[in-house]
């Protein structure tokens, strides 16, 4: 994988670990016996340790209070290259369960997604509603989710079966 998004990342410490996690000495601690990989394609790039490191991109999932506590220090670790706000563990985090567009998780939101977009990362989220994910790409949201597969499945196929219902 070339891009990793990690969830629930809470400190600086953590996405420095990650960093080092998933990059190649020197800068990093991963496995270096990579010839027989399929990331090297099973051999067949032959500078792939020495490359992959610049091929990389890591991208945090910040979703609770301590997560929102710690983002400056976060956006401040080399090799994070993104910050992914979860707004349905964030809002049940902050104690509204289900709730993401409780005033409250929204000026969260708003004031981690400026933040991020002040920094050198890119800010994510994943937005469930049309209102949402516009307010979010007003509010600095650089890379969107803009539905979940399972949910967009789900709805195909109560859509179809509402169809041929309606028909039998």
């Amino acid at each position: 994988a070339q891009t990793v998004l990690v969830p629930m990342v809470d400190t600086a410490e953590q996405a420095a670990q990650l960093v080092r996690a998933m990059r190649y000495p020197p800068h990093g601690i991963r496995g270096a016996g990579a010839a027989g990989a399929r990331a090297s394609h099973f051999g067949s790039i032959t500078d792939y340790v020495q490359t992959a490191n610049d091929q990389v991109c890591l991208l945090v999932q910040v979703e609770t209070r301590l997560g929102m506590e710690n983002l400056d220090a976060i956006l401040q670790v080399e090799g994070v290259d993104g910050v992914f706000i979860g707004p349905a563990d964030l809002a049940a985090d902050m104690g509204y369960p289900g709730n993401s567009a409780a005033d409250e998780v929204k000026a969260a939101i708003k004031d981690m997604l400026t933040r991020i977009g002040a920094s050198d990362k890119a800010a994510g989220i994943l937005g469930v509603s049309e209102a949402a994910t516009q307010d979010y790409a007003d509010w600095g949201a650089q890379f969107l989710a803009v539905g979940v597969d399972v949910g967009v499945f789900t709805k195909a196929i109560r859509d179809l079966e509402g169809q041929w219902r309606s028909r039998i």
